[in-house]
């Protein structure tokens, strides 16, 4: 004889289906609705302002041009020297200035510039206030926070591993620079050969060229 299974009252049965249900849909609308960050657009101007880990204020002029595979900052000291940061995507970096001096440095990595999607895969943290503007908030391990504008979906300001805090001033969306402005100086191509960065993660990379940018060059 088959075994025969007690009979549950059919209203109790009911409301333990409907128990679980209603768990499951909320942990399903909780899940879809969690924000994620937006990604850069493929061309765009910023001017940031940034201390960095060693407590050096600066004011950096950004443009972004991933279509060209290029990345140019443009950086000014406080009381201090103009460094020009151009980077292009085939891994090579040039850091000079346009002044007497005519230092140069040109260092080469085995990765590009930042992907528009880079953030892919951040963890997201919440809610914020920061620098008067409501954020969202996301972390990537071992290389940076970043905080976004609830309403207009703008970055507002994010914080590197290493140290540095960068706060946006301005983000103009789809601004290029004339294309004359991305070439580096003659002295640039001497007869130094190009300092080789080994490094593999493209997020230690990051950090790199953002702390190279802080260093003084060599005559």
């Amino acid at each position: 004889m088959a075994e025969e299974f007690p009979n549950f009252p059919k209203a109790k049965t009911t409301t333990y289906v409907f128990v679980l249900l209603s768990i499951n849909l909320s942990a399903s609308t909780f899940a879809a609705s969690e924000p994620v960050p937006r990604t850069w657009p493929v061309q765009f101007h910023s001017i940031l302002y940034i201390n960095t880990s060693k407590g050096v204020n600066q004011v950096v002029d950004l443009w972004y041009d991933w279509p060209n595979g290029r990345n140019f900052n443009i950086i000014q000291k406080q009381l201090g020297e103009k460094l020009y940061d151009l980077e292009w995507n085939n891994g090579t970096s040039y850091y000079y200035t346009l002044d007497a001096n005519k230092k140069c440095r040109v260092m080469h990595f085995p990765v590009g510039i930042l992907r528009p999607n880079f953030l892919d895969g951040a963890k997201y943290l919440g809610k914020v206030n920061k620098d008067g503007f409501l954020c969202n908030y996301w972390e990537k391990v071992d290389f940076i926070t970043y905080y976004e504008d609830v309403e207009t979906k703008r970055p507002v300001a994010w914080n590197f591993f290493s140290g540095s805090r960068v706060h946006v001033i301005t983000f103009e969306v789809g601004k290029v620079l004339d294309d004359p402005n991305w070439q580096a100086p003659v002295y640039c191509f001497g007869k130094k050969k190009p300092i080789i960065q080994t490094e593999s993660s493209p997020l230690l990379l990051t950090q790199m060229r953002e702390f190279t940018t802080t260093t003084h060059l060599a005559t």
